[in-house]
């Protein structure tokens, strides 16, 4: 990104690009200019903020290790023990999830109804020594670190608006890096500087920067576009109606009534389904009476055997290497949905829903399911947040997030350094008005693709016409 002015020729000198190329690179300069100066802010904090929660895991086992390490002595409780001793706690809090112990030194998280709702809502963690059923502490999700640190990166803290300032600013920083390629390659920051000092030195900074992080840091931005709400949803949609095959089982079939969505079960970004999943619908467990003789009625299973039920089904992922994340049926008619899947390898995801009164497995949808946009899309989360290929994963995005920091900061300094008293310092408007408009339809081609970019461009386009242009004040300090 760059906000840094052209300079103007010596006299008797002739401008760098030729004519043509020149109005084409000024008119790219000016949008390049304005969108890096406005979006700034935003984009030092996504850094920032994405840069801290690349180590949510091992910083949150490092705070909570009292919490979350055990001791493996004896025989594990059993885990309907273990969730009646987190209830015991808070009584009255509605029970949400439950994400078993996994390893033998590590406790069971039982996760109770917190006070926030919303799209980064989390309960209350409730930590339970597997072994003896005593619980070991809690903690409130929805204020740790982590979690502030998510919620500023994705919303800003301010919920819906925050989320599409974040959207927004992350479509135009697309714009930004296609409009820097184009002023590297043509411009004069490709020619090699020497014991030089100063803007043009920034410049050389900025321009390798983005040369050599570029292509990364279009991947942070494309793979975190999944989870904003505009363009988010609307790739959910369009991946849940191409490229899937239906879910297995026999309980998706339709009704007057839409059936709930998988992605609506949780809003703990903990034990969310995958994001593949999110479209998917749930089925509905059978009636209370159900399976025995004549005239019984069969309660509730206890959250073992749908464990087990799953386990079967995932012979892939045994718990003892996988994560097992379990939702509690809501209402009579609700189900145990469970997503067993590594860390590591999107590949390994499952999320099957079990019926809370049989046992059986009457919805599954996994890997072998998705369409191509969904496995990539996976993929990149699982890159994105730096849990695909370790150590490695996270250097690589650090670096990114590092770069694109570095990016924002020199261009924003070169602008300093260059801005005339009187002036905004913008690179001037191009007399051409073919160059400008074409330019411009490329833009606004590029906003189609990204809604909220195409509206903000639009605006800037309407604003600069019909006022800027109109108030001499205006056109002055603005170019």
């Amino acid at each position: 990104m760059s906000v840094d002015t052209p300079a103007r020729p010596k006299a008797g000198t002739s401008p760098t690009p030729a004519p043509a190329q020149g109005r084409r690179y000024r008119a790219v300069w000016r949008w390049h200019f304005y969108a890096g100066l406005i979006v700034a802010p935003v984009l030092v904090l996504l850094a920032a903020t994405g840069s801290l929660y690349l180590f949510k895991d091992p910083y949150e086992n490092w705070r909570y290790k009292d919490l979350r390490s055990v001791s493996a002595s004896g025989t594990a409780q059993p885990l309907s023990t273990q969730i009646d001793a987190a209830k015991a706690t808070r009584p009255g809090r509605a029970l949400k999830s439950v994400i078993p112990a996994g390893r033998p030194d590590r406790s069971t998280r039982v996760i109770l109804a917190g006070t926030e709702s919303g799209p980064f809502a989390q309960g209350v963690s409730v930590y339970v020594n597997p072994y003896t059923g005593k619980v070991l502490g809690e903690v409130d999700d929805s204020a740790t670190l982590m979690r502030k640190i998510r919620t500023l990166h994705g919303e800003l803290m301010v919920g819906p608006i925050g989320d599409r300032v974040v959207e927004t600013s992350a479509c135009w920083a697309l714009v930004l890096a296609g409009s820097g390629v184009y002023l590297w390659w043509r411009g004069p920051a490709r020619k090699r500087v020497k014991n030089r000092a100063g803007r043009p030195l920034l410049r050389r900074v900025h321009a390798l920067t983005g040369v050599w992080a570029g292509v990364v840091i279009v991947f942070l931005i494309i793979s975190g576009l999944p989870w904003s709400g505009v363009w988010g949803d609307g790739l959910k949609k369009v991946s849940a109606k191409i490229g899937s095959t239906p879910p297995e089982g026999e309980q998706y079939e339709r009704s007057s009534t839409p059936p709930a969505k998988a992605g609506d079960l949780s809003q703990d970004p903990d034990t969310k389904v995958p994001w593949a999943a999110e479209e998917q619908p749930v089925p509905s467990s059978g009636h209370a009476q159900h399976g025995g003789t004549s005239g019984s009625t069969v309660g509730a299973i206890p959250v073992e055997q749908a464990l087990r039920a799953v386990a079967a089904r995932a012979p892939h992922c045994p718990p003892a290497s996988c994560d097992y994340k379990v939702l509690l049926p809501k209402g009579e008619r609700g189900v145990y949905t469970i997503t067993v899947g590594s860390v590591a390898n999107p590949a390994d995801e499952r999320t099957m829903h079990v019926d809370q009164y049989s046992g059986a497995v009457i919805g599954s949808y996994g890997w072998k399911e998705y369409g191509t946009l969904a496995k990539a899309v996976e993929q990149g989360i699982s890159l994105h947040e730096g849990r695909r290929y370790g150590p490695a994963n996270i250097a690589v995005m650090l670096a990114a997030c590092l770069a694109l920091i570095t990016l924002t900061v020199t261009g924003v300094w070169m602008w300093w350094k260059r801005r005339p008293r009187g002036s905004v310092g913008a690179p001037r408007r191009p007399a051409d008005r073919r160059t400008t408009l074409g330019v411009a339809a490329i833009m606004l081609v590029a906003g189609l693709l990204f809604p909220l970019a195409g509206i903000t461009m639009l605006a800037a386009l309407l604003i600069d016409v019909a006022i800027v242009q109109r108030v001499p004040a205006l056109s002055r300090r603005f170019g």
